[in-house]
């Protein structure tokens, strides 16, 4: 008899800022507070800790027990540094496969692809039930993003684990329609009862208060003559079509009342500063990665977002700093795939723009008209309402509950029927 419920195998959790470190945390919670017993096992922070102090091994969070797990951490920028990163991870992970036997139910993440590896073992061995969260699809975004050819050994190796996992998942977790299609289609034995829709989500009970975000000195400079403010925050990459956004500042170079501001990191950030140093460009701020208080003034302070994602792209991944831009009520203009769940939400409910790739004479169009007050204060509002009646955390999370309860009912009527 297995005399623990869920556990989570995922490489970042508390107290790490990053969303994949975040939203595991929050689905952990929920769990919990559900009723459930959790469990984590994780990898030891390093890069997006929240603290400099030394985080133990082992300790208990809220309810939760962490097991954090050494491994080899080398920079993510490279390609080498990542999939060293990847494999030591699942490596470590791996040699705790034992532990997993107690569990009834392990929520595994699609980042490193080859994670759910461990999960597919602890299944054959232990009849462990799993639920694979699909940040990213794999290999297809990494040959679509040239990160790797799709006859190299890698992408071999990825497309094999997909043949034999999906076989035996309980349930997938989709992050938007356009991945739940793209799954059902493209994995073997995948049906669309296996996959359910949860989005990202963001926290709905922060406040933001401009005039406070104001007394932030990093935006000293940048709100000094009151512009407004178009925002773009998170991976800068080959994901995100960084020319269509770099082409829209070009043309507004010489509008003193619109400013561009910048937080995150990725391979195309340092271009797009070489771009702006080169061309005389100042009407932009480039900051790197902004978390806490600074990242929650950098959402008040700014009238507008922008969200990327290549066109190519378009059911492979979701640009998840959506749900932070939506939670502060503030219009989106989206450069993606006219037909994803993203740009059909701002369009049903009045609150932003998309634009396709390349289309940056449109964007330009749709920062002018923003400059109305009271055109953005109603796209603001709708975009708030859009998040309060779709992606809050109590919203999705309670979905994770929701399909971990189906699971586990699904389990105890098999086991019904057995005996």
């Amino acid at each position: 008899m297995k005399s623990k419920d869920v556990v989570f195998l995922c490489q970042f959790f508390y107290p790490e800022y990053i969303s994949s470190a975040t939203l595991p945390f929050d689905t952990a919670k929920a769990l919990k507070d559900a009723g459930y017993s959790v469990s984590v096992i994780c990898g030891y922070p390093e890069e997006y800790s929240t603290t400099n102090e030394k985080v133990p091994l082992k300790e208990v969070v809220d309810g939760i027990e962490i097991q954090r797990l050494k491994y080899i951490q080398l920079k993510r920028s490279s390609f080498i540094g990542r999939i060293i990163n990847y494999f030591s991870f699942t490596f470590s992970a791996l040699l705790n496969l034992f532990k997993l036997r107690k569990f009834k139910i392990a929520i595994v993440y699609s980042n490193p692809p080859v994670l759910p590896l461990v999960t597919f073992i602890a299944n054959k061995i232990f009849g462990l039930k799993i639920v694979f969260v699909s940040y990213d699809v794999y290999p297809e975004i990494a040959v679509k993003t040239n990160v790797i050819q799709n006859t190299s050994i890698i992408s071999k190796f990825m497309e094999v684990i997909n043949k034999v996992i999906f076989r035996d998942i309980s349930k997938v977790v989709a992050l938007s329609t356009e991945m739940k299609e793209y799954l059902i289609n493209s994995r073997e034995g995948l049906s669309k009862d296996n996959v359910e829709v949860i989005p990202n989500w963001y926290e709905s009970d922060v406040t933001y208060n401009k005039n406070d975000a104001k007394l932030n000195p990093i935006f000293k400079d940048i709100i000094q003559n009151e512009p407004l403010i178009i925002s773009y925050f998170g991976n800068m990459g080959i994901a995100q079509d960084m020319e269509t956004i770099l082409d829209t500042i070009r043309k507004l170079k010489d509008n003193k009342n619109v400013h561009f501001l910048f937080a995150g990191h990725g391979n195309k950030m340092e271009t797009l500063k070489q771009k702006l140093t080169e061309e005389k460009i100042d009407n932009t701020t480039i900051f790197d990665f902004l978390h806490g208080q600074d990242f929650s003034d950098a959402l008040a302070v700014s009238d507008a977002f922008i969200v990327s994602l290549e066109s190519s792209l378009n059911g492979l991944c979701v640009p998840s700093k959506t749900y932070s831009y939506m939670s502060a009520g503030k219009p989106i203009l989206a450069i993606m795939n006219p037909q994803c769940d993203i740009s059909i939400d701002l369009a049903n409910y009045n609150a932003g723009f998309t634009v396709e790739t390349g289309q940056s004479e449109a964007l330009v169009n749709h920062i002018i008209t923003l400059g109305n007050e009271e055109i953005a204060k109603e796209m603001g509002n709708n975009c708030r309402v859009l998040f309060l009646k779709k992606f809050t955390k109590d919203i999705c999370t309670n979905k994770y509950v929701d399909l971990i309860n189906q699971v586990l009912e699904s389990e105890a009527c098999l086991q019904t029927k057995h005996y």
